[in-house]
């Protein structure tokens, strides 16, 4: 299989020459199995190893399904939420996440607690596609009402067990 290994799966041709450009061209097994579905919007629920693939099992789909919602970007109202436990793992999805974003001229905003929520909320305000959340500030941050999630059409609970 060549880069068209992502396209026969149903990644489209800008995301799937931004992982060309990585050097990735093979789908991971995980990617495999899960793309196809979560490209055509269906739940998916997957398990794997650091390593495996699994953030881009989720990225792709997600950058791409945005790309052909229809919906804009608004002021405080992401359109898409992903979940995960610590900082370091929301830090690395963004770092994950800046290429494909950047293919399909999305936004992304990361916020988590033990930094001031100054720079999150003004960044939030300027509209963000994908908001990459740690539990407790976003919980403060809807509390607060600086933050709705009522136009999120997709959510990635990111180790949800870690979570739970």
């Amino acid at each position: 299989m060549s880069n068209n290994a992502f396209a026969r799966l149903g990644v489209p041709t800008s995301l799937s020459s931004v992982l060309e450009g990585k050097g990735i061209t093979e789908p991971t097994p995980i990617q495999a199995v899960t793309l196809p579905d979560s490209l055509a919007g269906r739940d998916v629920l997957g398990r794997g190893r650091t390593g495996s693939g699994k953030t881009y099992a989720f990225l792709l789909p997600l950058v791409t399904r945005l790309a052909s919602s229809g919906s804009r970007r608004t002021p405080s109202r992401p359109r898409a939420l992903i979940l995960a436990p610590t900082r370091e793992l929301a830090t690395q999805i963004e770092a994950a996440a800046a290429p494909l974003v950047a293919a399909e001229g999305q936004r992304t905003l990361t916020v988590f607690g033990g930094v001031g929520q100054g720079p999150q909320v003004s960044a939030l305000k300027r509209g963000v596609d994908i908001l990459i959340a740690c539990p407790g500030r976003l919980q403060d941050l809807v509390q607060q009402g600086l933050c709705d999630l009522g136009g999120i059409e997709i959510t990635i609970l990111d180790e949800a067990d870690h979570m739970a």
